[in-house]
């Protein structure tokens, strides 16, 4: 487990945008049983691909006119339940972070693994999203 006061900014860099953290397996649960609409989860870590792609570009992705009725995340290696439920829901991907995961009327319908984030700048991150939430949402 990191120490909240190293992620603690990592994770409000997302929460000021209008992300809720979920910090339960049951608040992943819940949520993602539902079966109408879009949800976008992402595994927030503190890594540099993190910090320099994955945030700057969800960041830069949910300021598309359409963009999904949830933004949620749980922090890899802090919110340890909701990381491990959030990764039950995005079978067959194996857990990673960070990555990202977007469901509409509770499937799976998008997925953006580590490997896909790592070296890859923030807008291509936010353009692979975009492109997502103009066919799903």
């Amino acid at each position: 487990m990191y120490p909240i006061e190293l992620t603690k900014p990592m994770a409000m860099e997302l929460e000021n945008v209008g992300f809720k953290s979920l910090k339960s397996a049951d608040e992943v649960a819940d949520l993602l049983n539902k079966k109408t609409g879009t949800t976008l989860v992402v595994v927030n870590s503190v890594c540099g691909c993190a910090a320099a792609n994955a945030r700057p570009g969800v960041i830069a992705a949910i300021k598309n006119e359409k963009k999904p009725d949830n933004l949620v995340t749980v922090f890899a290696g802090v919110d340890g339940d909701a990381v491990r439920e959030a990764r039950n829901f995005f079978a067959p991907y194996p857990g990673s972070s960070p990555s990202m995961g977007l469901f509409k009327d509770g499937n799976l319908v998008h997925f953006i693994e580590r490997h896909q984030i790592e070296g890859r700048p923030a807008q291509m991150i936010a353009a692979n999203l975009v492109a997502a939430f103009e066919e799903f949402c």
